[in-house]
């Protein structure tokens, strides 16, 4: 007496090896992907400076600028805090201020004591209404001009000497007669000199364009920025950062609703360019690098998922179907969708080919009617139109495609 054993299952579970080789490259991608961001962020580590940046050598940075003033002998000191900005101001001292709009008002107020006790030389970078009123009071500003070639029209020196320059933004008014106003956009002046106490005084610029890397070299920009820059020995360059722990100590909040006039960018001396901040301009430089990079990788694994990249592989069904069961299915699904067309198409289809190998004419010509139903009529003594039964109309009914296949048989 023998006990029959059931077959033991097949496991349709991947293998380990079959794992490997269908992640292996998406594995390679992902590395190839790591290492090309390491060394990118490795490479910008050292040199990532933000706009009006002293030691930026982009087209907005204003490195240039910062090499010239050393050139003439001008000591030049970045200043990335309230703290170091107010210490090192003095009367040999020309304090230049790149965000003022991004500074608290009690760092403004603070600033502004600072300045005022130095008597020294302190320049502003396009403030807004608050930060103006603040950094000097009774200065009025007027809406934004685009930055365009403007000519002095006054008789400061600086101004003078330099001549035409890019000039325009922010533009100022001031109540008192003493104040020097230059380059006027549309009768306003856009920069703007206010005397104080002994030999100090305060510059009110309407842009800072002029000292971008990309327009140095243009109009009198050169020369007015070493003048205004360069008339101390000294000059603190002041890169306003939303990281000062003075911000977060005072009272109030960043002036970023100067009607437009506030700095574009953070970090590192945003750029105050009197226009208004576009999203993207908020946006760490980092951020979009790192987007762009997994944008990327998402197309590439896209196409690298999307296409066959050899041939294609059978796959071994856990079980078997008979031909006849896998007719009736397909039949079963062209009566439900009512397809008496697709069903009759195929029935001549197949009927064509075969019959085209009886009648000596080529697997290429068996479905063109021109060669195909001479060669048949030469060798059948039919009634039946030969031309509709092989490659006449669908049937009407299910009765009429019952009949075309009895018809194709018997032809056959």
């Amino acid at each position: 007496m023998t006990t029959a054993t059931a077959p033991s299952p097949t496991s349709t579970a991947p293998t380990p090896h079959q794992v490997w080789k269908r992640a292996r490259g998406l594995l390679i991608a992902l590395l190839i992907l790591v290492i090309a961001g390491v060394t990118f962020a490795a490479v910008r580590s050292g040199t990532n400076y933000g706009h009006l940046d002293p030691r930026s050598a982009d087209a907005k940075g204003s490195r240039a600028a910062a090499e010239l003033l050393k050139a003439r002998g001008i000591s030049v000191t970045v200043a990335t805090t309230l703290d170091e900005a107010t210490i090192a101001a003095g009367p040999d001292t020309t304090l230049l201020v790149t965000g003022p709009n991004l500074l608290t008002p009690a760092q403004q107020r603070r600033l502004h004591e600072a300045t005022t006790a130095s008597t020294g030389r302190t320049v502003l970078i396009a403030p807004g209404p608050a930060a103006a009123s603040r950094l000097s009071p009774g200065v009025r500003t007027e809406p934004h001009r685009p930055v365009s070639p403007l000519p002095p029209s006054c008789a400061f020196p600086a101004a003078r000497s330099a001549g035409t320059a890019d000039m325009g933004g922010v533009r100022y008014t001031a109540p008192e007669s003493t104040a020097t106003a230059c380059y006027p956009s549309d009768g306003t002046p856009s920069l703007l000199i206010l005397k104080g106490r002994g030999d100090s005084d305060t510059v009110l610029l309407g842009s800072p364009d002029f000292l971008h890397n990309e327009r140095l070299d243009q109009q009198g920009n050169a020369s007015l920025a070493l003048q205004l820059l360069g008339s101390r020995p000294h000059l603190v360059w002041y890169l306003p950062s939303l990281a000062d722990p003075s911000a977060t100590s005072d009272d109030g909040s960043p002036d970023n609703n100067d009607n437009g006039n506030d700095t574009n960018g953070g970090g590192n001396g945003g750029e105050a360019s009197g226009e208004e901040s576009d999203f993207l301009d908020l946006i760490p430089s980092g951020w979009l690098w790192g987007t762009l990079q997994l944008t990327l990788a998402a197309v590439l694994a896209a196409i690298w998922r999307g296409r066959r990249l050899g041939p294609l592989v059978v796959e071994r069904l856990p079980v078997s179907i008979r031909a006849s069961e896998s007719a009736e299915g397909r039949a079963g699904l062209y009566r439900k969708a009512n397809a008496r067309d697709r069903a009759a198409e195929s029935l001549r289809a197949a009927a064509r080919t075969r019959i085209a190998r009886l009648a000596g004419v080529t697997a290429r010509e068996a479905h063109t009617s021109d060669v195909l139903l001479p060669a048949v009529s030469a060798r059948t003594t039919t009634g039946d139109d030969l031309s509709t039964l092989l490659f006449g109309p669908a049937p009407a009914d299910d009765a009429a495609l019952v009949l075309l296949a009895e018809h194709l048989d018997a032809l056959e």
